[in-house]
């Protein structure tokens, strides 16, 4: 019998008839002889209410405590879909983290999983029942309850299925797959059928956000193959497999935005050895993520770094620089009005054109361009915030990406004739 890891986001589990069709679902892939371990968020937007909840009690949220609250969102989830199990006449058992042994490091907010010790989960598959773990969550080697940041509970899934070395994990959200670009913000995208772990890493990382970049980063690494699919159909959604040769024949797979990013710019910094590693390690040491990272010198000798962070991160960045600033003697300036725009594709390692294509059309809209980083298999663009979705369009639409237009019943019949 192999194991199947399934997982239910947020919105598949909002309320008690979503909560019954998640499990009606892992009965149907318990009864075709595999066994069964669901992994489940927060029920619809109870994170977020949790989080209102505490900035009713203090503006200055710590992040132990934050811990504590959040995790309990998941706690409700578990058990009310082993109720709902048990009354569909499914043995089932649900487990905190905490409870399998899910070990992470003490990060509080962004905690990352070290060890899991699955000796549990297989003592209860034995027995026949399905297995319900709260995503999102885990606990430190001394016990204090960490969470695993905003998508979490995808890093739960490919955690587990790893540990377990299942056959399959599945990823069920409200969406049908994952499109070339954001449906909401680009009409025509369209679902792609399979997509390799680099361009989904890319695509996480860049703001596509139907998977966590570290639970792509856990599949890659054990070779776990992920189905994202939609809970409320049965229709086959996008598989997250190994690269194949099929794929460079792609020149580009997606597109993604993440529009909100700030820009810290560090002036007048002394040119010397160690200067930027001092930077670096000091806001490494605050855990706060950088990107598209810049030195440029002035005639003066000087030089400005700059790079950019997460306006989630940007308080914190600028409590951090600003003492830094103090001790190096330099100038910090702070822009918040920033997005990102990025194309991906393993097809761009055998294929020229793809940034002159990119730039053209965005240049032909007037949006200009502030910054480029490029890697092997994605090009990315800095841009005002306001012009981003537009120039998402733009890009999506420069590389045929979207679906074709269907055509009228008038027109098609007129061509038959």
């Amino acid at each position: 019998m192999g194991i199947v890891v399934m997982k239910f986001g947020g919105t598949s589990v909002a309320d008690a008839e979503r909560i019954r069709a998640a499990a009606r679902r892992a009965i149907a892939t318990r009864k075709q002889g595999h066994q069964v371990v669901m992994v489940v968020s927060a029920m619809g937007h109870t994170t977020d209410e949790l989080i209102a909840l505490a900035k009713g009690i203090t503006d200055n949220l710590p992040k132990r405590e934050m811990d504590q609250l959040l995790a309990t969102g998941e706690q409700v989830t578990i058990s009310l879909v082993a109720m709902a199990l048990e009354e569909l006449g499914q043995p089932a058992i649900s487990f905190t983290a905490g409870q399998i042994g899910m070990i992470t490091d003490d990060v509080h907010t962004k905690a990352r999983i070290k060890s899991i010790d699955v000796r549990r989960i297989h003592e209860q598959l034995e027995k026949g029942r399905i297995v319900i773990v709260a995503g999102f969550q885990g606990v430190t080697e001394d016990g204090a309850v960490t969470t695993l940041g905003r998508g979490g509970s995808n890093v739960t899934l490919v955690a587990v299925a790893a540990a377990l070395k299942a056959d399959m994990c599945e990823n069920y959200t409200d969406v049908d797959g994952i499109f070339t670009a954001d449906p909401r913000i680009v009409p025509n995208a369209r679902k792609v059928d399979r997509m390799s772990y680099d361009e989904m890493l890319e695509l996480a990382s860049l703001g596509a956000n139907v998977l966590h970049n570290r639970a792509v980063e856990f599949a890659k690494k054990y070779n776990v193959p992920i189905h994202v699919r939609s809970s409320l159909n049965t229709n086959k959604g996008t598989m997250i497999v190994a690269e194949t040769e099929t794929m460079e024949r792609i020149v580009v797979s997606g597109a993604a935005l993440k529009d909100k990013l700030a820009r810290v710019s560090l002036r007048n910094v002394p040119d010397k050895p160690g200067a930027a590693a001092r930077v670096f390690h000091t806001i490494a040491t605050h855990n706060i993520v950088v990107d598209d990272i810049i030195q440029t010198l002035d005639e003066s000798g000087k030089a400005t770094i700059a790079f950019t962070v997460e306006m989630g991160d940007l308080d914190d960045a600028k409590r951090v620089i600003g003492r830094l600033c103090d001790e190096l003697g330099c100038q910090a300036v702070f822009e918040d009005h920033l997005a990102k725009v990025s194309v991906v594709g393993v097809g761009m390692r055998v294929h020229t054109g793809v940034a002159e294509r990119m730039f053209a059309a965005l240049a032909k809209a007037g949006i200009n361009i502030q910054n480029i980083t490029t890697s092997e298999i994605k090009i990315s663009v800095l841009i005002n915030r306001d012009q981003a979705k537009e120039a998402l369009r733009l890009v999506h639409d420069a590389f045929d990406l979207g679906q074709k237009p269907k055509k009228s019943p008038s027109k098609a019949r007129a061509k038959k004739k």
